[in-house]
């Protein structure tokens, strides 16, 4: 989305993506840099749930800052910032999240703490893992809103921070897809849990409440239909790339290789997959892509994904139940 921002007709949307893609970049760098255990040196390790969120002031090109001025820690109350509340909150629901559903004690499973910086740089439009923490920009007002609103969003980047820890996949073409596909499905699942919906009523939608609202875009992706979160958008510079289908699928060289694009081809699966499972989708589905989470290497392709999914189903449920059906039938539905 940020490319596509890049080459807006809108001259400040286009500078500020500009910017925001060149701190990106530096970042991608930092989280291959930051090995797990390294990261697991550098914050306080503790058994359950602690959290921090820092201020880092929207001083302009200040990352060298992280994490900034220390505003709430574990147990405090809320102050009145909301972007800090909105921080605390929502990355102590995507604990729970993996806490009550999965058994896992924060992203390394060792009590991690997670830690929070909000109001970073100036107009900055994303949000990221760097390998040691959370932060957040506050958006541009043209695209973007701050960041921390969105539940999906901040358990999307959280659940990067899973990845590290266990299939630490590669960020970089199919690999980077998978990275980005299971950071939205976890996301997607913090936020219907939260809110207690089932695959019916769940809207499968990523950062739809981080978007300016405007005719044409109402999401960042759209799991369930993929291609269609934006379309001919003046300031995104036309129409959501995410493929449906294997046979679409992107193969060029920017977005890393087409992380963020190519996400949607196993995103739409998984959607189908839980769709027919039906009941809440982090009971069965989840179950089977967390577990296979855990299984994928640094270099796990598309088919290494599908055979993995389907062999959980197997073992899980046996070869001719309901849910080794539907995952097969989600698959089936992009190709793989």
């Amino acid at each position: 989305m940020l490319e596509a921002m890049a080459t807006s007709r809108n001259e400040q949307v286009r500078k500020m993506a500009i910017r925001n893609i060149e701190c990106s970049t530096e970042i991608r760098t930092e989280r291959r840099l930051t090995a797990p255990e390294t990261v697991a040196s550098l914050l306080p390790n503790r058994k359950g749930k602690y959290r921090e969120v820092y201020d880092m002031q929207n001083k302009p090109n200040r990352r060298d800052l992280l994490p900034g001025i220390l505003v709430r820690k574990e147990g405090d109350l809320a102050v009145e910032d909301n972007a800090v509340n909105e921080a605390y909150d929502k990355s102590g629901c995507t604990y729970d999240f993996y806490k009550e559903i999965f058994g896992r004690d924060s992203l390394d499973d060792h009590g991690l703490a997670l830690i929070s910086s909000v109001h970073l740089d100036e107009n900055y439009s994303n949000a990221f893992w760097n390998g040691n923490q959370m932060a957040y920009g506050d958006g541009d007002g043209i695209v973007f809103r701050r960041f921390t609103r969105s539940l999906d969003v901040i358990g999307h980047e959280l659940t990067h921070g899973v990845i590290s820890y266990t299939s630490n996949l590669v960020y970089r073409n199919e690999p980077g897809a998978i990275n980005e596909h299971l950071a939205d499905v976890f996301g997607s699942l913090v936020k219907q849990w939260v809110n207690q919906q089932d695959v019916e009523i769940a809207d499968w939608l990523i950062g739809n409440e981080v978007i300016v609202p405007a005719p044409t875009r109402r999401a960042i992706r759209d799991m369930k239909n993929p291609g269609t979160a934006y379309i001919n958008d003046p300031d995104l510079n036309g129409t959501d790339p995410q493929p449906d289908h294997i046979s679409k699928k992107y193969t060029g060289s920017r977005d890393n290789g087409g992380v963020h694009i190519n996400s949607g081809i196993p995103n739409k699966a998984f959607c189908e997959a839980a769709i027919q499972m039906g009941g809440y989708a982090w009971e069965k589905a989840g179950r089977i892509w967390y577990e296979t989470m855990l299984q994928l290497t640094p270099n796990s392709d598309f088919n290494r994904l599908v055979k993995i999914t389907k062999n959980i189903a197997e073992t899980t449920y046996g070869a001719n139940s309901e849910e080794y059906k539907a995952v097969s039938y989600g698959w089936k539905t992009v190709g793989l």
